[in-house]
């Protein structure tokens, strides 16, 4: 993996920014009205080769590292732009390159890398399981040299603007496994070859985040599409977390930075009884606790990006990003909306757009409340909850 230097990452920001000028807030307001997914804009990101960056260079990426990538993401997000779109592409295809096997590195990657085939969905939350993936009921029965998938899914994002989806699913009764975490296994779906036993129905939500409910009805994986060792999916799934979690803080990150820029310009140009209201010390205040928030959480984004691209034990410091980073953000954007007053609930000054979208962050892909109870379990040896 290539190592940058300061004066590449500046590069890398300066590079993703000069993209994002190209899609101007209106844009984002308008897929956000109309409820679109932003085609043009992940076109541009792939063709640029931004969404490509982990993959190694022999399967056609740029072998970049963590750091590199989360920066892609804050800079996305910190123009007004939602980098969640496209975020999956980035960091689903981990499974495959750490537990897959080379001849799916071969048959994927590559592909992936170019962006002719688009990993955006991964299915794993249940209607009835929840955070609590080993409860989880969908089935992959062993037929021959395929599995047989039934069930369902929830809270899926962009099923609709991919090829393939990681899914997980039993291929062991959970009574029958010898742990809870035992008899999971980790698949590569491709969905163009099983639409018809497919069913995807989109979720309304506050925001627009292409988000779907997948039925299955005797879908055919083969079994050279079953990622690593049947059973141990769980394990594998585990893995990526480290990564969605950094990248999460990035994107998270680029939101808080966001609403401080907005906040710090609106503050100055906006004048009231004869002053700039930043010179009052209750805008001012909340918008330079946001500042200094955010910025401790960046220092440890920065650091559990590092120890990840090091190959070390990264759990505790990507958890700790995660929190840190959406935590910060959403104080931040709260001091934007009340910086900007009424005019925060406005469109036209995409202060609203940008709060609902920096709201979800708190709550997914893991709550923070789990993320709490991580760092009291397994980082200070507290009692275990559940």
């Amino acid at each position: 993996m290539a190592t940058s230097t300061i004066q590449d990452l500046e590069l890398i920001r300066d590079s993703v920014k000069a993209l994002c000028e190209k899609f101007p807030e209106s844009y984002w307001r308008e897929t956000d009205e109309n409820d679109e997914y932003p085609e043009e804009f992940i076109k541009a990101l792939t063709n640029e080769g931004w969404l490509s960056v982990l993959i190694p260079e022999e399967y056609g990426g740029a072998g970049l590292g963590m750091l590199e990538a989360g920066i892609i993401l804050e800079e996305i997000n910190r123009s007004g732009g939602n980098s969640g779109a496209g975020h999956a592409q980035m960091y689903t295809m981990g499974a495959i390159l750490r537990h897959g096997s080379e001849e799916q590195k071969q048959r994927f990657l590559p592909k992936i890398a170019s962006g002719e085939l688009r990993l955006q969905a991964f299915g794993i939350t249940e209607p009835t399981a929840g955070s609590d993936t080993t409860s989880i009921t969908t089935t992959a029965v062993k037929q021959g040299n395929k599995y047989i998938v039934n069930g369902q899914k929830i809270f899926i994002s962009r099923t609709e603007h991919s090829d393939l989806m990681l899914l997980i699913a039993r291929t062991t009764p959970k009574d029958q496994a010898a742990k809870k975490t035992d008899g999971i296994s980790l698949f590569i779906l491709d969905m163009k070859d099983q639409q018809d036993n497919i069913t995807i129905q989109p979720i309304e939500t506050m925001i627009n985040h292409a988000t779907t409910e997948v039925f299955f009805e005797n879908v055919e994986i083969p079994e050279e599409n079953l990622i690593g060792v049947e059973g141990k999916g769980f394990k594998y799934v585990l893995s990526g977390m480290n990564a969605e979690r950094i990248l999460i803080a990035s994107e998270s990150l680029g939101d808080g930075k966001y609403f401080v820029d907005k906040s710090v310009q609106y503050a100055n140009e906006r004048v009231v009884f004869n002053r700039p209201i930043g010179q009052n010390q209750g805008v001012q205040f909340p918008i330079s606790q946001s500042y200094m928030d955010i910025e401790a959480a960046t220092l440890m984004r920065d650091k559990a990006a590092k120890l990840f691209d090091e190959g070390e034990n990264c759990g505790e410091e990507a958890n700790m990003a995660k929190y840190l980073s959406t935590e910060s953000t959403w104080k931040a954007a709260n001091a934007a909306m009340d910086t900007f007053g009424g005019y925060g609930f406005a469109k036209e000054y995409h202060i609203e757009r940008k709060f609902r979208e920096a709201r979800l962050f708190i709550v997914a892909p893991v709550t923070n409340n789990l993320i709490t109870t991580y760092i009291g379990q397994h980082v200070l040896g507290l009692p275990r909850s559940f």
